[in-house]
């Protein structure tokens, strides 16, 4: 998913979006509150006398104390986890963008996309605005490209932090809710289901190809809100929102109902690592793979001297079905299974030999480190 265009001013507010509707809305009460002064005179409920001799009719209306948010409901977690949720606008040599994210740790590190800061990689500037408005200048810690996130930092203390959930304990059906900054307008909110899990999801470019085991969801998510969390019922994080299916021909990309976010166990391996060392590790199994094979199937086209596999005693040719307890059916599959394991996991290994199963116990390695 695409950040949203960098805003011309920095400024909060709904922005050319927001304006529209704005306008629209108003228009309307104005014309309905004319209509109704017509309907209503001459009827004589609490009503006052204008200047002009004619009856306005005085509504009955509530006072402006808000009612208090069940415990629990979407309101109570928003107003909590609303202030960790950050919007990110990045400003490169040639073009701009925008994104979001949310406070990891009360000394300003925060976690996005790779995607949202990678605008700046070559030179600009980064600016995080939080949800009182202020603005702060952010720099990129560190990238992880085959994961597609990135964690940065801005010089702020005592910031709220938000509270990390399990993704492994996701369930279709669960109730989740996204917060972000879709199209510049900080600070929104959706809710919606896991629609599933384990998802296959490839995004990205040549240089910054990402595979996710994606959490999918209906919570309407659209561009800039890359980065924000997706929370569960408790408000805890539970994934990072990256990328959406779109049928747009011409470019443009919009909510269908089909959101993708990034795991959020495996988003704290990588920014624990980047935190520390501004690098981090891809999990590999130590194969490269036929990318032709049509069958059922990872097919290794090379085993890499050394490595995982070939110290578990895999071949060229073996077909791997199955890591753990997932089913591989392609070679894409298999990478993202490998990805959703840390480096050092011991994992099982179903295998077909010249049409023979083989199982094998694999202790997964890792890539070089490439951002």
């Amino acid at each position: 998913m695409s950040p949203s265009p960098v805003p011309q001013h920095k400024h909060r507010g709904p922005g050319a979006f927001g304006v529209v509707v704005i306008a629209a809305v108003t228009a309307l009460v104005v014309g309905g509150v004319a209509g109704l002064g017509g309907y209503l005179v001459g009827r004589g409920v609490d009503s006052v006398a204008t200047d002009a001799g004619s009856v306005v009719q005085v509504l009955p209306q509530s006072d402006a104390q808000a009612p208090a948010a069940e415990p629990g409901s979407i309101g109570q977690i928003v107003q909590k986890v609303l202030p960790s949720v950050v919007s990110i606008i990045a400003e490169g040599k040639t073009t701009g963008g925008s994104g979001s994210g949310f406070v990891l740790r009360p000394d300003g590190y925060i976690l996005t996309n790779n995607h949202v800061v990678s605008l700046v990689k070559d030179g600009g500037d980064l600016t995080v605005v939080f949800s009182d408005g202020q603005e702060v200048p952010g720099k990129v810690v560190g990238t992880n490209t085959s994961y597609d996130l990135a964690v940065i930092k801005v010089d702020r203390t005592g910031l709220p932090a938000v509270t990390l959930g399990n993704s492994k304990a996701a369930r279709v059906g669960d109730a989740v809710i996204a917060i972000g900054a879709p199209l510049g307008l900080d600070g929104t909110v959706t809710s919606g289901i896991v629609s599933a899990i384990d998802r296959v999801v490839t995004a990205g470019g040549t240089d910054d190809l990402s595979y996710i085991n994606a959490i999918q969801t209906d919570a309407a998510i659209n561009p800039g809100n890359s980065g924000g969390p997706l929370l569960d019922a408790a408000g805890r994080v539970i994934g990072i929102n990256s990328a959406i299916a779109s049928l747009a021909t011409n470019g443009e990309t919009g909510n269908i109902g089909l959101g993708f976010s990034i795991p959020v166990n495996s988003a704290k391996r990588i920014a624990e690592e980047l935190i520390a060392t501004g690098v981090s590790k891809t999990t590999a199994i130590g194969v490269s793979l036929d990318t032709g094979y049509a069958d059922r199937g990872a097919k290794v086209r090379e085993v890499t001297a050394g490595g995982p596999s070939d110290s578990a005693g895999l071949k060229p040719g073996d077909v791997i079905t199955k890591l753990g307890d997932r089913l591989i059916g392609d070679s894409t599959e298999l990478v993202v299974a490998v990805r959703s394991y840390a480096p050092g996991d011991e994992v099982e290994v179903e295998y077909q030999r010249s049409g023979r199963k083989q199982v094998a116990k694999v202790t997964l390695g890792s890539l070089p480190d490439k951002g």
